[in-house]
């Protein structure tokens, strides 16, 4: 079904003939663990940024997969606390000391992540430690 989603054109940088496809464990979708820090290693030697987009919305992540896609380029989804509890609903208590919608937002927002990434055909990072 998304076999043409997860077609990836190597991404060689200057100076190596190493693409970051070729970083062990980078796959598409969410990458975690020892991937994750192999792949941030391998941007920080060869001089590019993995940037990161504090989303709110469903169509927000998917904007910045879509980029990601043209550009065959990782990137980080980011949830902040007050965009955590957009996602959610801004309808829903929010608490001081409790933050009831900002932590269902976030936790929702990374299991959306989690399902469509892979469809975008490039590795992903989820950072919601601002909730």
């Amino acid at each position: 079904l998304f076999r043409k989603a997860y077609h990836r054109p190597p991404r060689i940088f200057a100076g190596s003939s190493m693409a970051f496809w070729d970083v062990p464990g980078v796959k598409a979708g969410v990458v975690t663990g020892d991937a994750a820090w192999n792949l941030y290693k391998f941007a920080k030697e060869k001089g590019f940024a993995i940037p990161a987009f504090n989303c709110t919305s469903t169509s927000s992540i998917n904007a910045v997969l879509e980029a990601g896609k043209k550009l065959n380029r990782p990137v980080t989804i980011q949830f902040s606390e007050g965009g955590a509890a957009f996602f959610a609903g801004k309808g829903l208590p929010n608490e001081k000391g409790k933050l009831q919608a900002s932590i269902l937002g976030a936790v929702c927002g990374a299991h959306y992540v989690r399902q469509v990434a892979p469809a975008y055909g490039i590795p992903v990072f989820v950072h919601s430690d601002h909730c």
